[in-house]
């Protein structure tokens, strides 16, 4: 009778023991928690307030703090489950498995996430830029963290994912103030350089969007058969340059064509030559 006294006060002391240790730990945890979550608070909050950071993209800013906020809570959280008792083997496990098999589902959205986070960031270019990218070409129209929105000449919308676009060779035609029109034209060799520069350049004159600085030029740049192509370089405000080019594309050919300026003259293709 005695021993089952003494096995039972035996048995009420550990778990009294192990109650105590677990209430003990479970204060702990509860600690840490609201410890961990002022420390995290103070963190996100410092972060924010740099002045680099203040310069990112409003839509990156967002998605930063809450990148950072998710690693900070799950440190967190793992200290949590680590006090209460539980393996740290088997938390890193869990967490190791759960990563993988999210990151294999979710490949192609976290490449285009990473992609547009990048663009976000670094700003190769903005909304309302001019870019070409790979085969498209079109005004931006807005940046998401997966898509990039594009507006084309024929005013058909491009989506483009940020990982493909990431990858790809970037143009970006609105980047600088300033943009050189750069033409060309064949003109007979019989023709005096002189007097075809002069024509040239009096067409040219006539655009007061063409800006003096760098002053336009025109210069012999090749030949071809029978004749001499020049080039003709001005430069322009970026948003005049459409309207320029598409303007000299033809009013030097018709100026060239009032001063009796000939173009080469075109071989003659014999019948059934190859």
């Amino acid at each position: 009778m005695e021993a089952s006294v003494s096995n039972l006060e035996k048995m009420v002391s550990s778990l009294s023991d192990t109650a105590l240790n677990m209430g003990l730990r479970i204060l702990a945890a509860i600690v840490i928690y609201f410890v961990g979550k002022f420390i995290i608070g103070k963190l996100v909050k410092g972060v924010s307030k740099l002045k680099n950071f203040e310069r990112i993209d409003e839509t990156a800013r967002v998605y930063i703090i809450n990148f950072i906020k998710a690693v900070l809570y799950t440190v967190l959280i793992v200290c949590i489950v680590a006090q209460l008792g539980v393996a740290m083997s088997s938390v890193v496990a869990l967490l190791a498995t759960a990563g993988a098999a999210i990151g294999l589902a979710l490949q192609g959205s976290l490449a285009n996430f990473a992609g547009g986070l990048m663009l976000l960031i670094f700003r190769p270019f903005r909304v309302g830029d001019f870019i070409v990218a790979g085969e498209h070409k079109g005004t931006v129209q807005s940046i998401s963290l997966v898509y990039t929105t594009l507006l084309t000449f024929d005013n058909a919308t491009v989506m483009i994912p940020n990982g493909t676009l990431m990858n790809s060779n970037i143009v970006n035609a609105t980047a600088e103030p300033t943009r050189r029109v750069d033409l060309s034209f064949d003109i007979s060799g019989a023709e005096p350089s002189d007097k075809v520069r002069s024509v040239i350049l009096g067409a040219v004159g006539k655009y007061s969007q063409v800006l003096s600085d760098p002053a336009p030029a025109v210069a012999a740049s090749g030949t071809v058969t029978d004749g001499i192509t020049y080039a003709v370089r001005v430069w322009v405000n970026t948003a005049d340059y459409w309207a320029v080019y598409e303007g000299l594309t033809e009013d030097i050919p018709a100026a060239l064509n009032e001063a009796g300026i000939t173009r080469p003259s075109m071989p003659v293709r014999i019948a059934g030559e190859k």
